[in-house]
């Protein structure tokens, strides 16, 4: 990473600890609305990745996601939340962080500097070439994450990127590079602030889009999810008995019954 790279350019604002606490929120404000005007510039980078992304899939694939520090919480993150969202399987979408789990919760000194041990970790799940790589690192120079695009290039791995940096070592080793350029940040380099948020929104579209052209959607539902909480319960209830055109109670049988909204729709107009 470059201290001329774009995450690193010192902000626009200075004096920082003489700002109210108005001027503070407003300014930060400010400075968030840039993003999602950053990530529809970079919306033909995401359709291409995407559509790569379902094609790998619908060929036996996974997705994984390795980054460090906030990057790498990112992933972990859009990874864990699938699962009980759409109903799919821990192995179907896969998030790496630099310096393992326990990274989730505290910096682990130096992880993010190894160039070799994404390989490393990326073995343990057998990667190959039907899966796809998607390295996440604001600035574009993070080790951990090149080293781990480039062994995948070598090994017939698909590869793509989602960086807030141009003409960075990260998007040239990666197949389909996402850079969203969402300028320096309000407290200088602290990319957990509009990198993140822009990376956040960047991997909502691609697991979003990819449960929904995997068919993990009806209509706009989440037919699939797990049933995992008095709140979801409810929200599958409603669901069913507005499409079958039943009674709550009726529903909430029904889906107690089947485990699903989508087994329980199935299963009661097979009658």
């Amino acid at each position: 990473m470059s201290i001329n790279s774009i995450t690193e350019q010192s902000s626009y604002y200075d004096d920082l600890e003489n700002m109210s606490t108005i001027e503070l929120l407003t300014n930060i404000n400010n400075e968030d609305k840039k993003v999602p005007l950053a990530v529809e510039k970079a919306l033909p980078q995401i359709e291409g990745l995407v559509e790569k992304v379902v094609e790998q899939f619908l060929s036996g694939g996974r997705l994984f996601y390795i980054g460090a520090g906030t990057s790498g919480r990112l992933g972990v993150l859009d990874a864990s939340e699938c699962p009980p969202t759409y109903g799919v399987p821990d192995s179907w979408v896969i998030g790496l962080i630099a310096g393992g789990d326990g990274a989730l919760r505290k910096a682990v000194e130096n992880a993010e500097d190894d160039t070799e041990q994404a390989w490393k970790d990326l073995q343990e799940f057998q990667i190959n070439s039907n899966d796809i790589l998607v390295g996440i690192a604001a600035s574009g120079g993070t080790p951990y994450v090149i080293g781990g695009l480039k062994e995948a290039n070598k090994n017939g791995v698909v590869t793509g990127c989602i960086t807030c940096d141009i003409n960075s070592k990260v998007a040239a080793v990666s197949k389909h590079p996402i850079e969203v350029i969402v300028g320096s940040e309000f407290v200088t380099g602290s990319t957990r602030m509009k990198a993140g948020t822009a990376q956040k929104l960047v991997l909502n579209m691609i697991s979003t889009s990819l449960m929904v052209k995997l068919g993990r959607v009806k209509g706009n539902k989440m037919v699939d999810m797990q049933l995992t909480n008095k709140k979801l319960i409810k929200r599958g209830t409603l669901m069913i008995a507005k499409e079958l055109r039943i009674d709550e109670v009726k529903a909430k049988e029904l889906l107690l019954k089947h485990k699903s909204v989508r087994n329980a729709i199935d299963n009661y107009l097979k009658k």
